[in-house]
């Protein structure tokens, strides 16, 4: 193996494990640390529900359920569970059925079973529904559907919510990508923002309250120690998978470069160890896509050939090739963009296929990348064209940070 690749490899590595949270205690915690800590006396003799799934977790790693439960003084009466399940152990789009849990014994609703909203009956002798799950500050993630959804509930049925933050693990300074045309909305995109929204699960929640007009009876608990230009790694906390494929820590920075480009006949390392840091498929010329891609000066990344086999899905077994997408300033890599470098690199080897256009375009959120990519257009113009969407969103996003 070259040095330069070592040296990379190694510090991916360290990035991307939990090996290096733990070499500093946090100084960040999240809205859970002090809901514990403190926020819970306010409830009085309030019953509470709790959104949460295995990645709400407080700072040092107990769950917000043992959390809860340890203290006698707090009422639950039951949990709720969104896509992946309670224990983030179904693969995704699975269906997620409604069950007791054995270890608390509560009723575990599924919020990606028969229903994807909470209801009347779930919410029987609920004052407040306690919403604890780390997003990873991509719009096609669904996490940020079910908050809306349960959001609706508390206003239906006239209950509290109470969002506990959490960092967004990708930096709160960067926005990207085509804002959302209400034409695709869907359960990957309920409203017009962009795909990477820069935004926390709390500030998301006051967003869709206020301008996307909810109007439930809303709290955030605050994270404490959060600055906007903090990623994951700046916080020293514990990466908790928050689904099977985002693993590591490092995950969330390429999810929206490689999870946008598989509708478009790429495949991105899901079925592999290294979901979504890898872009090529059968047939790809890794040496070539590598070079072209390196050609047009991605910042904060580089770009190395390689094949690969997935264990999983429909390419398991086959050797594939194309490149592994290095990180090595996080800081500015433009993971939207680096989407659309991908879709025009196989666009230019003829490996550029759209089988399912209306599913290309609900990732995308709108049918213009499709179409701008099909007549040829340069990655540069298909940036460009964002630009008036953004702006506009920035200036509504404004009114919402709390950080």
């Amino acid at each position: 193996m070259h040095r330069r690749t070592f040296i990379a490899r190694s510090a991916a590595a360290l990035f991307a494990t939990p090996e290096l949270a733990r070499a500093a205690e946090p100084h960040v915690l999240p809205g859970d640390d002090v809901f514990v800590a403190e926020t819970w006396r306010e409830l009085g003799s309030r019953t509470i529900g709790i959104v949460t799934n295995q990645s709400g977790v407080l700072s040092d790693g107990t769950t917000v359920v043992d959390a809860v439960r340890a203290n006698a003084q707090i009422r639950v009466k039951a949990l709720f569970a969104p896509e992946h399940g309670l224990r983030g152990d179904r693969d995704a789009g699975t269906y997620v059925p409604s069950y007791t849990d054995p270890r608390s014994g509560l009723p575990v609703y599924s919020l990606y079973g028969d229903t994807r909203h909470p209801s009347a009956r779930m919410l029987e002798g609920i004052d407040v529904l306690v919403f604890d799950i780390q997003d990873v500050g991509a719009r096609p993630y669904t996490y940020m559907s079910t908050l809306a959804y349960v959001m609706e509930a508390a206003k239906q049925y006239g209950k509290e919510i109470w969002v506990l933050d959490r960092p967004n693990p990708i930096g709160g300074l960067r926005v990207e990508g085509p804002v959302l045309d209400p034409a695709y909305r869907s359960f990957i995109g309920l409203y017009p923002i962009p795909e990477r929204h820069g935004l926390t699960i709390g500030e998301l929640a006051q967003l869709f309250n206020g301008h996307f007009g909810i109007g439930a009876k809303l709290r955030v608990i605050p994270v404490r120690g959060w600055s906007r230009d903090m990623l994951w790694s700046d916080t020293h906390l514990r990466w908790t998978p928050t689904s099977p494929n985002v693993p590591y820590a490092f995950t969330p920075l390429v999810y929206l470069a490689t999870g946008l480009i598989d509708e478009g006949g790429v495949n991105n390392g899901v079925g592999t160890d290294r979901p979504f840091e890898y872009a090529g498929g059968y047939g790809f010329n890794a040496g070539a896509l590598a070079r072209t891609l390196t050609a047009r000066a991605i910042p904060g990344a580089r770009f190395e050939p390689l094949d690969w086999v997935p264990q999983r899905g429909f390419w398991a077994g086959k050797t594939l090739a194309g490149v592994q997408i290095h990180v090595d300033d996080p800081h500015i890599f433009p993971n939207v963009r680096t989407a659309v470098e991908l879709l025009a690199a196989a666009r230019a080897q003829g490996k550029l296929h759209i089988g399912k256009p209306a599913n290309f375009d609900r990732d995308w959120g709108t049918d213009t990348v499709r179409l701008a990519l099909l007549n040829g257009a340069s990655p540069d113009d298909i940036v460009a064209s964002w630009e008036s969407g953004l702006s506009a969103y920035r200036t509504i996003r404004a009114r919402y940070l709390l950080y």
